[in-house]
């Protein structure tokens, strides 16, 4: 079976987390020509994928990759940055499914 592309494998955390009662954020790239995609922003580069909020399940910050997906440098300095400030953070890949499952499912002090 073929590994899900990253856009597959968002769309199946979207849904899992609206099946939960998240609220999802995503900024979508945008096509400026022919081939060149950009995602508007100010400010610095890297922000995670997605940002989701539950009024009993917290709020996660998630960086979405495949199976082989590499973190950038920036990606990564925005994971460290939101740790340090006592954010829950991700790199989630499809590998991950499950774990993914349960945490959408739990508080993050369930046990």
């Amino acid at each position: 079976m073929a590994e899900p592309s990253e856009a597959e494998f968002q769309k199946a955390v979207i849904s899992l987390a609206k099946l939960h009662g998240w609220r999802v954020m995503h900024t979508q790239p945008a096509q400026i020509r022919p081939g060149k995609w950009i995602t508007p922003n100010t400010g610095n580069q890297g922000f995670p994928d997605l940002v989701m909020s539950h009024p009993y399940r917290g709020t996660l910050f998630c960086e979405l990759k495949t199976n082989k997906g590499i973190v950038s440098e920036s990606q990564w300095e925005w994971i460290h940055a939101l740790e340090d400030s006592g954010e829950e953070v991700h790199v989630w890949r499809p590998c991950h499914l499950e774990k993914i499952s349960d945490r959408l499912a739990k508080r993050p002090d369930d046990e």
